[in-house]
């Protein structure tokens, strides 16, 4: 119950300063769902990759204008230095 009010107070407490808020667009969640998977196969670090996101506001909501990409062809292990190069 302490979790809930603290939440609540925190969500006024955003509202009465008319900070802007905002939500993620399905392209968005694709792409952390592609960097979640990406880590999770090759037991690296996802915060790196999370990081380097640059998003763009949009009608559809917030947009990842550098998404990961996912490397189908080659049999060759994926290392963290790969994923830090998906977002650059």
């Amino acid at each position: 119950m302490v979790i809930n009010e603290k939440h609540t107070k925190e969500k006024k407490t955003i509202m009465e300063t008319n900070q802007k808020t905002h939500k993620l667009s399905n392209q968005a969640l694709g792409s952390i769902m592609m960097a979640l998977q990406e880590s999770l196969l090759n037991e690296l670090d996802i915060v790196p990759i999370l990081r380097g996101f640059e998003l763009v506001e949009t009608t559809d909501g917030l947009m990842v204008s550098n998404p990961p990409t996912v490397r189908v062809s080659n049999e060759k292990k994926i290392t963290e230095q790969d994923l830090l190069n998906m977002v650059k």
